[in-house]
């Protein structure tokens, strides 16, 4: 494995974002020196966190699986996420809610979910979805430590026994057939499926190895961190603050000090000078590569997966049929995506992720009301509306969304709300993010493992990327990932020694 050359005692990282933090204590437990570098007055990045009349609201990611990959962050400098973060196991991990009225919770017990199949589709469907659960279970074991967890320096190093493996096992397949192999009922493929579009691509044409993130979703466990997802960074911030790592709040990077191909400090935007020995940037790739001068020549540009509008409203009432997470599926699908992906236009019949945190932590509320968060998936500014557009359309577009609540059976949806905040492509772009989107680059075959913009940085010797941009992709487990990848390149240090390669089962996951 490739390293930064030179001195590496003192290490800024840019940016507290899961990844950032990630790094920072990996760092710190192979006994660096850590200057973590945050524009915001908070940590969490796209995980952060918003006062909105009373309501704690989460602005990123409202699903975690894979605890464990956060918990190897905190045994790098001997701490723990359970000693730090109380954990809620889900049960059902979800609530899928169909358009013809039909309902499926989904469990990640394998007993449980093959009697919730059996009673929703029938034998038939129960006994599939058992043999698609070993086929996921194997499909994560071929590709985590081989394919996702490490460092690549060439795409040779694809050529490995466990790409036989993977192959063997249909991985270079497309997604929605493969599943199809497992189960005929369309409204069971959509939900080992649908997955595909948190890696930006469309079931039907992304490659069946991001079955593992079906895996994630529906075999490994979904939990909820008591006080919200922000929990998880405030967290690990408390923890490298602890280990002995410096934090520098509301403290924007404006540049970097380059000489003889090494940055020899940071630039804050009020004029102070970070002496350093290596850097980690974090930021979304377009402000990562305006600090290093340019960005790097790419055969054919990098595409960047569909965005999403979100509506957080404070409500003063709930609805019993929602649970923690409830997917609402329209009732098109395949025009859906390639209205997302291809076309350009919003969704016509959209499919919803709804999530009310307040299920399992009433105080992210005001006493007697809830909290509730309603994603709907849109293109992104490259393929649809401009951010400029959605100045004019956003209103619009909350309007139709509340009514299609509405129409889904939330009944007094919008008459209920007394707080609420809309985000929209205009707002990630405000953010920094490329193409007004949250979701980074997509997980195409040509932007995916050795192929995805590398986390070394050409020309610097110094300087390593972390972030849902570069290696290993999207999400909260890949993003942490990226921050321990980020810190070996540093360290040089093994991926997994002692310690860090502790693994705990907890409950409701397989191992």
């Amino acid at each position: 494995m490739r390293t930064v050359t030179g001195p590496t005692d003192h290490v800024v990282v840019v940016g507290a974002g899961l990844s950032g933090l990630a790094a920072a204590l990996h760092l710190l437990g192979a006994g660096r020196r850590v200057t973590v570098v945050e524009r915001d007055a908070v940590p969490g990045g796209r995980a952060g966190r918003l006062e909105l009349g009373g309501y704690r609201v989460d602005t990123g990611p409202t699903v975690l699986t894979m605890p464990h990959l956060a918990d190897e962050a905190f045994a790098a400098v001997g701490d723990s996420l359970h000693r730090r973060v109380e954990l809620i196991p889900l049960h059902p991990a979800y609530r899928a809610r169909f358009a013809d009225g039909t309902r499926l919770d989904v469990h990640t017990d394998g007993d449980a979910m093959e009697a919730e199949v059996r009673r929703f589709a029938g034998a038939a469907e129960a006994e599939g979805y058992r043999r698609l659960r070993r086929w996921l279970e194997r499909m994560y074991r071929a590709q985590m430590h081989r394919f996702i967890d490490t460092n690549f320096d060439s795409p040779l190093q694809l050529l490995h026994p466990d790409l036989a493996r993977l192959a063997a096992l249909g991985g270079f397949g497309r997604l929605d057939p493969q599943i199809g192999r497992f189960l005929s009922d369309p409204r069971l493929r959509r939900v080992f499926s649908f997955q595909s579009l948190y890696a930006g691509v469309a079931p039907a044409r992304a490659l069946a190895a991001y079955a593992v993130i079906a895996y994630m979703d529906t075999v490994a466990g979904v939990w909820f961190p008591k006080g919200g997802m922000y929990a998880l960074p405030r967290a690990m911030a408390d923890a490298a603050a602890d280990a002995g790592g410096e934090f520098r709040w509301s403290a924007e990077v404006t540049a970097l000090e380059r000489t003889s191909g090494r940055v020899r400090a940071v630039r804050l935007a009020s004029g102070e000078r970070i002496a350093c020995d290596a850097v980690v940037l974090t930021p979304d790739l377009p402000v990562a590569h305006r600090l290093l001068g340019r960005a790097p020549r790419r055969a054919v540009p990098l595409r960047h997966a569909p965005s999403a509008v979100v509506l957080h409203a404070g409500t003063d009432r709930t609805w019993p049929e929602l649970a923690h997470h409830t997917l609402s599926f329209g009732a098109a699908w395949e025009r859906t995506f390639d209205e997302l992906t291809r076309t350009g236009r919003v969704m016509s019949d959209p499919s919803l992720l709804i999530t009310r945190p307040t299920t399992h932590d009433p105080s992210l509320a005001p006493e007697g009301r809830h909290l509730h968060y309603v994603l709907a998936p849109c293109p992104n500014t490259t393929t649809g509306p401009s951010a400029g557009t959605w100045r004019g359309l956003g209103p619009r577009y909350r309007d139709g969304l509340l009514a299609e609540l509405e129409r889904r059976g939330l009944d007094g949806f919008a008459a209920s709300m007394d707080r609420e905040l809309l985000v929209t492509p205009v707002d990630w772009t405000a953010q920094g993010h490329a193409a007004g989107t949250p979701f980074s680059v997509s997980h195409t075959f040509a932007q995916t493992g050795p192929f995805r913009p590398r986390n070394l940085v050409r020309g610097y010797d110094n300087v390593v990327l972390a972030g849902c941009g570069t290696t290993p992709g999207v999400g909260v487990p890949t993003v942490l990932v990226s921050g321990k990848l980020a810190a070996a390149r540093i360290t040089g240090l093994p991926r997994a020694t002692g310690a860090r390669r502790r693994t705990p089962v907890l409950e409701g996951q397989s191992r």
